[in-house]
């Protein structure tokens, strides 16, 4: 369902069935805008079993804003209609598609504790990154190995975990790099498992109440599609693997201190 949704998602302009009650034509100049339950419930009948996560008004007259399975797409207030682009502030060279994205994660990224991450912090830390990562990761491997010069420059990255292979192969069983993530996620010593196990080593087995599948399951709700997927304090992606240069120019625009 959700690869359906997705794949029609991003066709992109095309009009919704609605047939929803309460989702009427209005005379021309009628200020009176109707509920956004027009928008859900055409949502629900299009793509029966959509998870949305939020819904908000649009910046674009006439349309709300809706984030759902990782996408975020604008739908006409009555239900009728429904495009998926980047919608652009032009006098201020501005994507308000992006804007609106970095909001949304930045409140749900705020909602993970601290403890069911795997943090490497300078002792002051000046900036802070969230980085989806996979321990079978080339790219993530080689972020990693920059790790003391990202910390020298007053950067502390926050490990999420995202195992690529998803979290059940399509027989049902855990995938290995779920398994192995897992394993790292429950180490007595989880920065110690995480180093070596990025560095090549399989992490000694070990299970736990873990939180690999609920990051997973955020990451795709956020829209991160690979690995690394580095995320800035305002909640922008600013890239997949970055030197540590790049990483701190990055990081300036993006910062909110």
């Amino acid at each position: 369902m959700l690869k359906k949704w997705m794949l029609a998602a991003c066709v992109g302009g095309f009009a919704l069935s609605a047939g929803v009650a309460g989702a009427t034509d209005t005379d021309a100049g009628a200020a009176a805008a109707p509920a956004p339950e027009a928008v859900t419930l055409a949502l629900e009948k299009f793509a029966p079993g959509l998870v949305i996560d939020k819904v908000e008004p649009s910046p674009l007259p006439g349309f709300y804003q809706v984030i759902a399975a990782g996408q975020l797409v604008y739908v006409s207030q009555d239900g009728k209609y429904m495009f998926h682009g980047d919608l652009v502030d032009l006098a201020r060279h501005k994507s308000l598609s992006d804007v609106a994205w970095a909001r949304f994660r930045k409140s749900e990224l705020a909602k993970v504790p601290a403890a069911q991450r795997i943090i490497f912090a300078p002792p002051h830390p000046k900036y802070t990154v969230t980085v989806f990562t996979d321990v079978t990761c080339p790219y993530c491997r080689v972020l990693d190995q920059h790790m003391a010069e990202y910390n020298k420059e007053g950067i502390a990255v926050q490990y999420l975990a995202w195992p690529r292979e998803g979290v059940t192969s399509t027989s049902g069983r855990p995938t290995p790099a779920y398994q192995e993530t897992v394993s790292v996620w429950c180490a007595a010593d989880r920065k110690a498992a995480f180093a070596s196990a990025i560095n090549g080593a399989a992490p000694k087995p070990a299970t736990c109440v873990n939180p690999v599948k609920s990051q997973f399951d955020l990451g795709l709700k956020l829209g991160v599609n690979g690995t690394p997927t580095i995320i800035a304090e305002d909640g922008t992606v600013i890239g997949g693997y970055l030197s540590p240069v790049q990483m701190l120019q990055a990081v300036r625009k993006h910062s909110e201190g």
